[in-house]
C-alpha cells in the first residue's frame, strides 16, 4: 500500500531542501555542486532529492523560483503597504538590499543561475518568470511620474538595482547604507525626470 502524503507537511519538507540547497549553491558555486553536496548540507540521502524534484536540475530551478518570487512578493508587499511616493521607494530599496549577507548570497546566486540560464532554455524559462514578477513592481514605481514612458523608466530602476548589486559583490566591504542610499538617490532621479515641467515631489 502506498504511503499517504501530507501535504503540508511535504511542502516544509521541499521548502527545507530547497534552502539547503540554495546555501549549497551559494558556498560550491551553480556549476560545481552536487546532489550530493546538496544531499550532505541538508542532511538527507541523495535518493529523497531525487523523490521529490526528479533531477538536479530539478531541484536547481525549484530553489530559484522559490528565492526569486519570494524576494518579489516580499518587495511588492512592502511596497504597496508604503503611504507615501518617497516611503515606497524606501521600502523597494531595502527589499532589494536587505541586510549585507543576505544581499551577497542572493545576488551571489541569482548571478550564477542567469549564466547557467543562458545555456539552458529551461532555466532561462525560470529567469524570465523572475523578470516578470519584478517587472511588476518596477511599473508600479515607474508610474508614481505617470503613465507616459512607464515601461522605460521600470527598465531603468531594474537596471540601478543590478548594476549597484554587481559592484556589492565586487566590494569586499560594503557598506549597506550606503548601497541603499545611491540606490534611493538613483531612482529618484529616474523618477523625477520621468514628470514633465519638475520633479515628482520626493
Amino acid at each position: 500500500m502506498a504511503r499517504k502524503v501530507n501535504p503540508i507537511q511535504d511542502r516544509a519538507r521541499r521548502a527545507a531542501l530547497e534552502r539547503a540547497a540554495y546555501l549549497a549553491i551559494y558556498e560550491r558555486g551553480y556549476a560545481d555542486v552536487t546532489l550530493a553536496d546538496i544531499a550532505a548540507h541538508a542532511g538527507v540521502s541523495r535518493g529523497t532529492l531525487v523523490y521529490h524534484f526528479g533531477s538536479r536540475a530539478g531541484l536547481l530551478g525549484a530553489v530559484m523560483r522559490r528565492f526569486s518570487r519570494t524576494i518579489a512578493v516580499a518587495t511588492r508587499r512592502a511596497v504597496r503597504q508604503a503611504t507615501t511616493p518617497d516611503d515606497k521607494l524606501r521600502a523597494y530599496v531595502e527589499n532589494q538590499f536587505y541586510g549585507v549577507e543576505n544581499t551577497r548570497r542572493f545576488y551571489t546566486v541569482s548571478l550564477d543561475f542567469l549564466a547557467a540560464a543562458t545555456r539552458d532554455p529551461e532555466l532561462m524559462a525560470v529567469q524570465r518568470a523572475f523578470l516578470k514578477e519584478s517587472l511588476a513592481v518596477d511599473l508600479e514605481l515607474a508610474r508614481l511620474a505617470g503613465e507616459t514612458g512607464a515601461p522605460g523608466r521600470a527598465r531603468l530602476l531594474r537596471a540601478i538595482v543590478e548594476g549597484l548589486s554587481v559592484r556589492f559583490l565586487a566590494d569586499p566591504e560594503p557598506d549597506l547604507a550606503q548601497y541603499r542610499a545611491d540606490c534611493l538617490t538613483g531612482l529618484r532621479a529616474v523618477l523625477d525626470r520621468g514628470v514633465e515641467g519638475g520633479g515628482c515631489g520626493m
